[in-house]
């Protein structure tokens, strides 16, 4: 499949990349470094990544602006649907090649490269490099494992396999870039957000069934000086808390007109509940916007019994 890909790639002279809407490090690493390694390999191709920004991730590099093209491919990176796709009408396109870590949802080209045990987008664009002749470099592959680190939370998730090792040992041996630098940038905070996780730590209502949420309304976050997405960044700080299984952030964004959701769990199935939202994501890692705190409570209710069942299907206990 990585050989169709790259033929598809060579063929065309114009490529945009994009990646779903609510930009994360993955996303965006994972956008960036294919793009700068096909302008690498062609430099005379025009490559565009394009999509909707945020200051708090420069640091991984700039996207492009969005101008008119004609016959054109298009690269649909860690996004399973089209209503998640950010910035573009895929109807304007010749072709559509998709390259995704998530569960399938739906076709959406010709060629679809979907690794769903993969731990991110970046690993597979990692893989991707490898077995082709698109070039790499240093800045590429900073950027390919700040993308990887962040969406596998440093290592810490299963979706981390003997490939993922294999991989980022073959890229620190011929790149030997500082990690340090990578998570100085991803995870220096302000004190701020700090103040901000005591506050979601002592104020988290959970339910019997292991269910931790927390509603993050618009004075609460005047009131910290934080942005409207600090709290569903911050959602995995909240991994290993021994009474909660899925925890949940439920934030106001006044300037973008939604309420964010946040989920995250350590066993009960929930991107089923965020897709049955208009939402998605993983098994364990998925979200939702919605315009709703009636919707929200719903969501959570919804969340609960599916918690309740994965308790009661194993008989385990919450501790």
């Amino acid at each position: 499949m990585f050989k169709k890909i790259f033929r598809k790639i060579k063929k065309y002279g114009t490529i945009v990349i994009v990646r779903h809407i609510g930009v994360d490090p993955d996303a965006l690493a994972s956008q960036l470094a294919l793009r700068d390694s096909i302008r690498l390999t062609f430099p005379e191709k025009k490559v565009l990544a394009i999509g909707t920004g945020t200051s708090k991730f420069t640091f991984i590099g700039k996207l492009d602006k969005q101008e008119p093209v004609s016959n054109a491919l298009l690269i649909v990176l860690d996004t399973p649907d089209k209503k998640r796709v950010d910035g573009v009408n895929l109807d304007e396109f010749s072709d559509i090649i998709k390259i995704d870590h998530h569960p399938f949802v739906e076709v959406l080209g010709e060629e679809e490269y979907i690794e769903d045990t993969s731990s991110s987008t970046c690993e597979i664009i990692m893989e991707l490099i490898e077995s082709t002749p698109l070039l790499c470099n240093e800045e590429i592959a900073k950027k390919l494992f700040a993308g990887l680190v962040s969406d596998s939370n440093r290592f810490l998730f299963n979706s981390c396999t003997p490939k993922t090792f294999s991989l980022v040992s073959k890229y620190l041996e011929k790149y030997p870039f500082s990690i340090n630098d990578i998570y100085q940038k991803l995870y220096l905070r302000p004190f701020a957000e700090v103040k901000f996780e005591g506050y979601i730590a002592q104020n988290m209502i959970v339910t019997d069934y292991g269910v931790g949420y927390i509603i993050i309304t618009d004075d609460i976050i005047t009131k910290f000086k934080v942005d409207s997405a600090a709290a569903g960044n911050m959602i995995n700080n909240f991994n290993f808390i021994s009474e909660i299984l899925v925890w949940v952030t439920v934030t106001e964004d006044i300037k973008n007109e939604n309420i964010r959701i946040s989920i995250r769990s350590r066993g009960p199935e929930i991107n089923k509940v965020a897709e049955n939202h208009h939402g998605g994501g993983h098994k364990f890692a998925s979200g939702v916007k919605t315009t709703t705190f009636e919707e929200a409570e719903l969501i959570i209710h919804e969340l609960d019994a599916v918690s309740k069942e994965y308790i009661e299907r194993l008989g385990k206990e919450v501790a």
